[in-house]
């Protein structure tokens, strides 16, 4: 057996275990909260300067590339330079396989003394990897802010949160047990107030009767130990299955996927699939689908005899043949409440199911078609995407459109395809300045606003469904971007990777909510808009890494209110055991 020590991943985005333990003492608790946004500063500071304690050869990363993670992100930038092959990017996590397939094909890039990415270990040698030790601090001033971080939530104040983990391998079969632990101080702010109460007053206050989306996680300290992006899993030959709780992230998209992301904590979920992609001549196909068990908040909106939802999707990824770096494909997610008697075969093919409610009706009365019960609960998010990757010019481009619920026929969509839609476009160019310094300009928009078409028909924002009252969430969190729910957001970063870390400067907008009266009152309104501007640094110093970052937010018109800033800070460390 080959035991291989971690050295810690790198990524502000990977899935994080909050820590427990909470400062305590009104001395201790006041530095370090004036100190805490000052330390992302000096690794601001130094960042630009490589490491000069590099460990010895580089480190394993087997179990590492967690879903929306900074290795993942990283291979992401590789593959976009023309320094890993092509390779689908809408279907993830990825396995151990997918990763070896993805490393690296020389040692010209900025990390290449840092980690190892191919799993070298000879064949059929069972390998057993402990994951680095990572500990996380984010401080908000005004109000709960971020996102793309697993189970962790982060309220007002500081939040706190901590991650271990370990990966096994044997030939097909292979073990990750990554949990996750965080503790919210979840200090007290304003609260948005809704037209209609809801069960609690910290319910989301635009649909507190449709969504499991609270503003508010309770009037005090909020904590949960989670499992985190825990996964087991056998791949043999073409074929991939396994049982999971972490995270997917489906379709291209790197800030604002829409379908699922790792916005919210994953849940328990079995999976069949392909282990790579499949050689079909025409093209190469990629795909999985999902049946889990998915659960709300304690502020959710149904009664206790449909708080489990059962969850079934697919999502499959097409890269033709003689086009090499393009892939497209599409998407599909369900929710309904959880059968009695537990699923069947009705809910493990429902993936398949028709696209359009005119072929799911059952029953048909005089004038009135009466839809059965099962179209009528289950609620469906519906997508298609494709990304083109360009690695002699190290560009890549990407798109993705997404639905909420059925369409009516095919006539219905053909004549507002807009209606209840959501869409992303991105890209990202990346400038060899030379093999262990890389460039990177990226962006990303994101619409989830009501079209054109509110003005004579409905349009609800997206995620909520009129019978599936939860939403598209778990545990009270969006699975896709929060931004997609009736609003929109934009970034603009730029990335430099070097030897010692990396540095990364961006600019957000994003619109919260729009009130969309006007048409009613005549009364012309302002949207809630938040801009940031913000950096952030990740360092190697020998076995430890520390990412620091520091974000400016000023909410204008929050809440249809007032104004509010924001200031969010983070710190971070990773130590290799």
């Amino acid at each position: 057996m080959i035991f291989r020590p971690s050295n810690g991943g790198p990524g502000h985005k990977s899935p994080r275990l909050s820590l427990r333990w909470v400062l305590s003492g009104r001395s201790r608790r006041a530095a370090v909260r004036g100190s805490l946004p000052a330390l992302p500063l000096l690794l601001l500071l130094v960042a630009g300067v490589p490491a000069a304690a590099q460990t010895a050869e580089s480190t394993a990363t087997l179990g590492e590339v967690l879903p929306g993670g900074e290795l993942e992100g990283y291979l992401r930038l590789l593959q976009v330079a023309g320094k890993t092959r092509a390779y689908p990017w809408s279907v993830r996590g990825f396995s151990p396989g997918d990763v070896g397939r993805l490393a690296p094909r020389d040692s010209a890039h900025p990390w290449a003394g840092r980690y190892t990415f191919a799993d070298d270990a000879p064949e059929g040698e069972p390998r057993v990897h402990v994951h680095p030790v990572r500990t996380r601090a984010v401080f908000n001033s005004a109000f709960p802010y971020g996102g793309n971080d697993g189970a962790v939530w982060a309220g007002k104040g500081l939040t706190t949160a901590v991650e271990a983990g370990v990966t096994a391998r044997w030939r097909w079969l292979s073990l990750t047990l990554a949990p996750v632990a965080f503790r919210a101080e979840n200090a007290e702010f304003e609260l948005e107030e809704g037209d209609a109460p809801g069960p609690e007053p910290f319910v989301d206050a635009r649909h507190p009767n449709q969504i499991d989306l609270p503003q508010r996680f309770g009037d005090g300290a909020y904590a949960r130990i989670d499992p985190g992006q825990s996964t087991l899993r056998a791949d043999v030959g073409p074929a991939a299955v396994g049982i999971s709780t972490a995270n997917q992230v489906w379709g291209p998209a790197f800030d604002y996927p829409i379908m699922q992301g790792n916005n919210a904590p994953g849940f328990v979920h079995a999976f069949l699939g392909t282990s790579r992609p499949v050689d079909l001549w025409v093209g190469k196909l990629h795909g999985r689908a999902f049946w889990g068990r998915l659960e709300e908040s304690p502020y959710s909106p149904t009664a206790a005899d449909s708080a489990v939802r059962f969850g079934t999707g697919l999502v499959v990824a097409f890269s033709p043949r003689g086009v090499p770096g393009l892939e497209f494909g599409f998407s599909r997610f369900f929710h309904m409440p959880w059968p009695e008697g537990g699923p069947g075969g009705t809910e493990i093919f429902k993936p398949l199911e028709t696209f359009f409610k005119v072929n799911l009706y059952s029953v048909i009365q005089g004038n009135d078609t009466i839809e059965s019960s099962e179209s009528v609960v289950a609620n469906q998010l519906a997508a298609a995407f494709g990304r083109w990757v360009f690695p002699e010019s190290g560009l890549e481009l990407y798109g993705e459109l997404a639905s909420e619920d059925h369409r009516h026929n095919l006539r219905d969509w053909l004549l507002e395809p807009d209606h209840a839609t959501s869409y992303t476009l991105g890209f990202r160019k990346v400038w060899v300045r030379d093999e262990r310094r890389f460039w990177s300009l990226r962006g990303e928009l994101l619409n989830g606003q009501a079209s054109h078409l509110a003005r004579t028909r409905r349009q609800d924002p997206f995620y909520i469904h009129a019978h599936t009252r939860q939403g598209h969430t778990s545990r009270g969190q969006l699975l896709g971007s929060p931004e997609a729910y009736g609003g929109a957001a934009s970034t603009l970063a730029a990335d430099y990777y070097h030897p010692g870390g990396r540095v990364t400067g961006f600019w957000k907008r994003a619109v919260r909510q729009e009130q969309g009266r006007f048409l009613a009152t005549g009364v012309v309104e302002t949207p809630d808009v938040m801009q940031s501007l913000g950096a952030e640094a990740l360092l190697f110093r020998g076995r430890w890494e520390l990412v620091g970052g520091l974000e400016g937010v000023y909410d204008f018109n929050r809440n249809f209110v007032s104004d509010v800033a924001n200031l969010s800070a983070t710190l971070g460390v990773r130590a290799r055991l």
